[in-house]
């Protein structure tokens, strides 16, 4: 029993091997390599008429085994090295599509690490502000965090002290970073991101990833987040592999500035006074009308079910947010 891997006879295809696969009266895919030896590899499935009558086999791999498990196939190679693969079934981006994979590769994917569950820097509840229009925002779940929802002027998540924005993480999936880099809008959004004391930019991915892309030109991503790292020095941008270490990331940055807001007296002198390049941070944006009501009915104070709030229920969350 053997696998196959042959070059593929059409000179238009970007997928330049045919794979054999012995299950049944075969399969066949096209695909770009000849082993998934630093990542998975993308397998266009094909009529298996599509095999030629005398292909020009590049590769032949004496196999002990080969199961279909689901939507899985279980390859294993009878040989010292590179002995495991997987062919998955999967859908993404609205169609089925086929993942050729080793254990080295799904661990890329998927990182074997469990998150603690330890607090940030010891705070028993951080708040983190979520911005209004976040789609599918972060939970934290599992970490002491109580989110917000706010209409923020810059970033998806941030922190507060003293009635100011203090630090702000924008978060990008791979496909919103490209999309932003190459239109110029994350450009702008740098420069919104700078008018705070301490702000960040999480990638859902690898960074690797992005020499993988097929639409655009890799090194014109690469060099033009470059440029944008030496423009903003002060903004990092970091790459979480995934959208769990990502969140992650987030809460642990911005629980680390809000200890350094609050507990240290020169950064706090910054914040206010924008003394030593720092910025002076953003005002706080003010709660809905939906959420004053309910701050003011946690507290006893007497409110409407509906329609305007009394100007002295406005007042007194000023006069606790600045306490």
């Amino acid at each position: 029993m053997e696998l196959l891997i042959a070059r593929n006879p059409d000179p238009d295809s970007s997928l330049p091997f045919l794979l054999w696969v012995p299950i049944g009266d075969g399969l066949v895919f096209r695909t770009k390599g000849t082993w998934p030896r630093t990542a998975a590899l993308y397998c266009h499935p094909v009529p298996v008429v599509e095999w030629p009558e005398e292909p020009e086999v590049v590769e032949r791999v004496v196999l002990r085994a080969c199961t279909r498990r689901g939507a899985a196939i279980d390859v294993v190679a009878d040989r010292g090295r590179e002995q495991r693969s997987q062919i998955v079934f999967t859908n993404a981006r609205g169609r089925q599509m086929v993942f050729w994979q080793s254990p080295r590769t799904a661990r890329q994917a998927k990182p074997d690490v469990r998150i603690p569950t330890a607090r940030a820097a010891g705070i028993v509840e951080l708040e983190v502000l979520v911005d209004a229009h976040e789609r599918y925002p972060y939970a934290f779940t599992g970490q002491q965090v109580r989110t917000v929802r706010r209409g923020l002027p810059c970033g998806d998540y941030a922190v507060a002290a003293g009635g100011k924005l203090v630090a702000s993480v924008e978060r990008k999936s791979l496909e919103d970073l490209v999309s932003s880099v190459t239109s110029g809008r994350l450009r702008f959004a740098l420069g919104e991101l700078a008018a705070l004391p301490r702000a960040a930019v999480v990638v859902e991915d690898r960074y690797s990833r992005i020499f993988a892309l097929q639409h655009v030109k890799p090194a014109k991503v690469a060099d033009d987040l470059a440029e944008l790292q030496v423009r903003w020095p002060t903004i990092p941008i970091v790459f979480c592999e995934t959208r769990k270490l990502a969140e992650e990331w987030t809460y642990r940055y911005l629980a680390a500035a809000q200890v350094w807001a609050e507990a240290e007296r020169p950064a706090v002198a910054r914040v206010g006074a924008g003394e030593d390049g720092a910025a002076a941070g953003a005002p706080v944006p003010a709660p809905s009308t939906a959420e004053l009501r309910s701050w003011a009915r946690a507290r006893g104070l007497d409110v409407s079910d509906r329609g305007r709030l009394r100007p002295e229920i406005h007042e007194a969350w000023h006069q606790a947010n600045r306490a």
